[in-house]
């Protein structure tokens, strides 16, 4: 797969975009969308070689791009996410934290706390961690847009998978609040909240989930979604996109359903 980028055109042309997971699934959708736009792209993952895939993809379609080997748990790499958003770039107007986790859902009686810590230090304590190493890069350049891959069971949880969701709910509320207290900064914090997605994360969610056109087919009439079919990785990579410009200059703090009408 790659992307088409015209020069000198685009929505985000001129743009500098950090998405953390970006090298598979929804994190490799995002940063194809916005390459597509025209944002230089720097991708921050632990998966090195689909890191290296997906880069030379943009670099051939005439992206900006490069890649970093990153845990997002940790404080030292997040340093050297910034690092190399200053070097190559010379800093950074859109952050998409997409880097996510989830465990097999199961009675909250046996959940084990290793699952604990780990779907909340990827999916919030990152986040964290973002706020402090990334942000002031924002700040300097006066401002930019902040994009946090949050869940529609933040808004409409449900049982046995009660710590991810939960998880998910503190990175919507901490994008609200972080909305709220940069916004004189010139930085826009808004989250996007999807339904199930196909992706290899999907077995956590539907353990019988079977990527097909039928397995999709069940799986939204399991969830009970109006229209009848799951998020794919464009649905939620074309809302970023809008969010990461100018087109939602005066949006912020908002969570972004992406669900067919799941959350009605």
């Amino acid at each position: 797969m790659t992307v088409s980028v015209a020069n000198g055109s685009g929505r985000l042309q001129g743009k500098r975009a950090l998405v953390t997971g970006g090298s598979m699934g929804i994190g490799e959708a995002i940063s194809r969308k916005l390459a597509g736009q025209g944002a230089s792209i720097l991708i921050a993952d632990l998966n090195a070689q689909e890191g290296a895939r997906v880069i030379e993809s943009l670099r051939a379609a005439g992206t900006k791009a490069e890649f970093i080997t990153a845990d997002v748990t940790k404080r030292s790499d997040w340093e050297r996410i910034a690092e190399a958003a200053a070097s190559h770039f010379g800093g950074l107007d859109i952050l998409v934290n997409n880097a996510g986790v989830a465990y097999p859902a199961e009675s909250s009686l046996t959940v084990s706390e290793s699952a604990f810590d780990k779907v909340y230090n990827v999916n919030v304590k990152s986040i964290f961690h973002s706020v402090q190493t990334i942000f002031p890069i924002l700040i300097d350049g006066k401002g930019g847009s902040v994009i946090n891959i949050s869940s529609i069971a933040a808004l409409r949880p449900r049982g046995k998978l009660v710590w991810y969701n939960s998880s998910k709910a503190a990175v919507s509320n901490a994008t609200k609040a972080l909305a709220h207290e940069f916004g004189p900064q010139g930085i826009r914090c808004n989250a996007v909240c999807p339904v199930l997605v196909p992706t290899q994360l999907a077995n956590n969610f539907v353990p019988t989930f079977e990527n097909t056109e039928e397995g999709r087919k069940k799986a939204a009439e399991l969830f009970q979604i109006p229209l009848g079919r799951l998020t794919t990785t464009d649905d939620v990579a074309n809302v970023v996109l809008w969010f990461a410009s100018d087109e939602s200059s005066f949006i912020t703090g908002m969570d972004h359903s992406v669900d067919g009408g799941r959350s009605i």
